[in-house]
């Protein structure tokens, strides 16, 4: 953990000592009472925190804020709804490199049960993405949906003006040198099987360019970091 996040309510009681903030503030940063430590507040500013008490309910904190809470991040992810192993690892990374929201929509080459998984209905994902908003020692998180039909998820997108489709298959230029009309931003990409035709259709007909990383086919997951980091350095970001 490089920033520690709690939630606004848990600095009013005890963080639990099985809590692995808790273990990681004890045995890995080795604090001591009243030894600062860099935390943050999700969604919220980031500054310094210590315990001021070691009881059997857990550590007592005090937190004082240094920084206020970062805008959002300005480009966005859409991508098909992969398998919950895969939507775990796009869900820290893409959010430890830096991203508003991410979108993950049903596809015509997607399993629809992907979207029943618990990943999603015990609210699991979120714990991923504060994984990776610590990793990046940040305090903003992306916004989350799932299991919109494509069209439905491009239409809540409208308002941005450069948006880019990763296919391996009809891309007229490489992602690196597509043209880009300004932020906000968004970053398309397939389904582990790729875009059916219709969906490319769809995608060029609400103003997508598609475009590749090169010859090679990746993982969805390594297309999404990929994609994101050249994004974030053409922007400046």
């Amino acid at each position: 953990m490089n920033l520690i996040l709690f939630e606004p309510a848990e600095l009013s009681r005890p963080v639990p000592l099985s809590d692995p903030r808790a273990v990681h503030i004890l045995k890995v940063l080795r604090r001591k009472p009243d030894e600062p430590f860099d935390a943050g507040i999700v969604d919220g500013p980031k500054g310094r925190a210590a315990y001021h008490a070691l009881t059997p309910s857990g550590l007592e904190l005090r937190f004082v804020p240094e920084t206020p809470a970062p805008h959002p991040e300005q480009i966005r992810l859409l991508i098909g709804l992969p398998r919950p192993q895969t939507a775990r690892k796009i869900l820290q990374e893409a959010t430890s490199i830096g991203v508003g929201s991410i979108h993950f929509v049903q596809t015509s080459r997607g399993d629809p049960a992907y979207a029943r998984s618990t990943l999603w209905s015990s609210g699991e994902y979120r714990r991923h993405l504060i994984s990776g908003t610590e990793q990046a020692f940040t305090t903003r998180l992306p916004l989350v949906i799932h299991g919109l039909p494509l069209a439905e998820a491009l239409a809540g997108l409208s308002d941005a003006p450069s948006r880019l489709a990763l296919d391996n298959y009809e891309a007229v230029s490489r992602l690196i040198d597509a043209p880009l009309d300004g932020l906000p931003a968004v970053l398309a990409i397939g389904p582990e099987r790729g875009w059916a035709k219709p969906e490319r259709d769809l995608l060029r007909a609400t103003g997508f360019r598609l475009a590749d990383l090169g010859p090679r086919v990746l993982r969805s997951e390594t297309a999404a970091v990929a994609g994101l980091a050249i994004l974030r350095a053409r922007f400046g970001l």
